[in-house]
């Protein structure tokens, strides 16, 4: 049974664990295996540059994250950051968004662990059927839903176990790409070449992408110990060493692969450069041990972003904003139990009707890949309108709320510098649109992955007008958003 008495877990997990909900929730394998590797088509031999300046636009959005969750710790996260600096009516919409994008994360990993579950299965042992990713997709759900049911420190303490895994496969193999790379070993992958900086330019918009969750330690400010600093600390080091890491990566991969030929990588061994470089280094081995790291970041990746989803909700809840039945909370394991039954339930159904649907409308893409891909545009899209959301907030929030702390650098020129350097991965998602920033028009989206933006749009939309409904008839509601913190 779960218990009405609204509190989570207190003191529950320390900076390790916080680290890696964040490190967890950008997929690190996931991101360098698919999400980076298609930057590689406008970079070229300059992607270790590219992701080197998606980590340093990144960095200004997490050093803002940073300044606010240090004085308003709280599982609302980014919501209750831009309602206490923009007002409860902004602060709303951060919210709506955040109900779209969050639980859209477990449903895409869902499926990739499906896909990339029965690829596993058919390399060892030669079992292949359409349909094998279905019940593997089932799986992961399960393990997610139990991992976040059974409390914080289970869930974050696997995250830890998973990621290091991840991370130390890709280390590992991306050490041996260097060592056989020899005299090919070079630094001008970093310096731009014949066509200046716009190949790294062009490149980074599709990098960027391949940070999102850098801000994932934010909703566990009610069960981290000293969540001013632990929570601060975890999104700027998350994304510090995830981008040292994704430039590694990268540059292994570069001078293994050769400059010349990386505009041409991501087609590469039938669509899996990595397991034809690891096959390699690691002959027999290699491409196996590649797909693990890939299912086991799938699997790390959902239960973060699962952990980070139910606390929003029950925050939600907690406020009025949604039922108060996602305010429940479970007796013994102190989790928002409720939040957690239907971040599953959704999860998986929209996983697998999805896929199917995908799978059958438009065949030329394997059913969960086409979901991964669908919805990872509508993350891109909410997220990087989310992070320059936040950097806006900074600036209201010093200069409302706590002005005696304001510093022009901090609090007025750093968020400004975020919010710019997020446009370009604002207007890439939507396809199409010319981004003078880097001089860059991204193809317009084909279907169905053009049906993104309108859906966004709509969501968008009904979220405007529930607001203005509760504005006008039930304002004191709206404006516990705001209230939303574990501590004033």
């Amino acid at each position: 049974m779960a218990s009405s008495t609204q509190t989570l877990e207190k003191n529950a997990i320390g900076l390790t664990e916080v680290l890696f909900q964040s490190i967890t929730h950008m997929a690190p394998a996931v991101a360098v295996a698919l999400s980076i590797g298609f930057a590689t088509g406008a970079a070229g031999g300059n992607t270790p540059l590219a992701v080197l300046l998606a980590l340093v636009a990144c960095l200004f959005t997490a050093f803002s994250i940073g300044e606010l969750a240090k004085h308003l710790p709280s599982a609302g996260g980014m919501y209750t950051y831009v309602g206490n600096g923009l007002g409860s009516f902004a602060g709303w919409l951060m919210a709506w968004a955040f109900l779209l994008a969050e639980p859209l994360v477990a449903p895409i990993l869902f499926a990739a662990f499906g896909f990339y579950g029965a690829s596993l299965l058919d390399q060892l042992f030669g079992i292949h059927n359409d349909l094998l990713w279905l019940p593997l997709a089932i799986l992961c759900a399960g393990i997610v839903w139990f991992l976040t049911y059974r409390g914080i420190s289970i869930s974050t303490r696997t995250g830890v176990i998973l990621g290091s895994i991840e991370i130390a496969i890709f280390l590992v193999v991306s050490a041996l790409l260097v060592l056989n790379a020899g005299s090919r070993n070079t630094v001008s992958v970093f310096v731009p070449g014949s066509d200046g900086i716009r190949p790294a330019l062009q490149g980074m918009v599709f990098c960027l992408l391949a940070f999102v969750g850098f801000e994932a330690a934010a909703p566990l400010g009610e069960e981290a110990r000293d969540p001013r600093r632990t929570i601060r600390q975890a999104v700027i080091w998350s994304c510090v060493t995830i981008g040292v890491f994704y430039t590694f990566c990268y540059y292994a991969a570069t001078v293994f692969f050769g400059p010349d030929k990386m505009t041409g990588f991501i087609s590469a061994n039938n669509g899996n450069p990595w397991g034809g470089m690891a096959d390699q280094v690691l002959p027999g081995i290699g491409s196996l041990i590649v797909t693990f790291a890939i299912l086991n970041s799938c699997l790390a990746n959902a239960s973060s972003g699962a952990t980070a989803a139910t606390r929003a909700t029950f925050a939600l809840g907690r406020g009025g904003l949604l039922p108060r039945v996602f305010a429940a909370i479970h007796p013994t394991y102190r989790t928002p139990s409720n939040a957690v039954h239907a971040q599953a339930i959704v999860g998986i159904v929209l996983a697998i009707a999805l896929s199917l649907w995908l799978g059958s409308a438009y065949p030329a893409t394997p059913g969960p890949l086409n979901t991964y891909f669908f919805l990872g545009y509508a993350l891109g899209l909410l997220f990087a309108g989310m992070y320059m959301a936040v950097n806006v907030a900074v600036i209201g929030y010093y200069l409302r709320v706590r002005r005696d702390d304001f510093n022009v650098v901090r609090h007025l020129v750093v968020p400004i510098i975020g919010f710019v350097l997020m446009i370009p991965a604002f207007i890439s998602t939507l396809g199409g649109i010319y981004i003078p920033i880097v001089d860059l028009t991204p193809a317009s989206l084909g279907e169905p992955y053009n049906f993104v933006p309108p859906i966004v749009g709509i969501w968008m939309v009904i979220g405007i007008v529930i607001g203005i409904a509760l504005s006008t008839s039930q304002s004191e509601r709206i404006g516990q958003l705001g209230e939303a913190v574990a501590e004033a």
